[in-house]
């Protein structure tokens, strides 16, 4: 089963919201970053390890952004 990309939601200060439409980058240095929205039009961005990014990407949660 895949799990689902979660976030902190900075306008709502809602812990472990659950990422729709999640794209996930890589940054200048070499991190993962997932960026989607909540569903009710609030965007969200996490910082991902590696593994966990490239794990999404395999089972179909986020898309590739790179």
């Amino acid at each position: 089963m895949a799990t689902p990309l979660t976030a902190y939601n900075v306008k709502t200060k809602e812990k472990n919201v659950t990422m729709h439409d999640a794209v996930i980058t890589k940054t200048a240095r070499g991190g993962y970053m997932a960026q989607g929205n909540d569903g009710k039009g609030n965007k969200l961005t996490s910082l991902l390890s590696e593994a966990k990014a490239l794990q999404a990407i395999k089972e179909g949660v986020a898309k590739q952004g790179w």
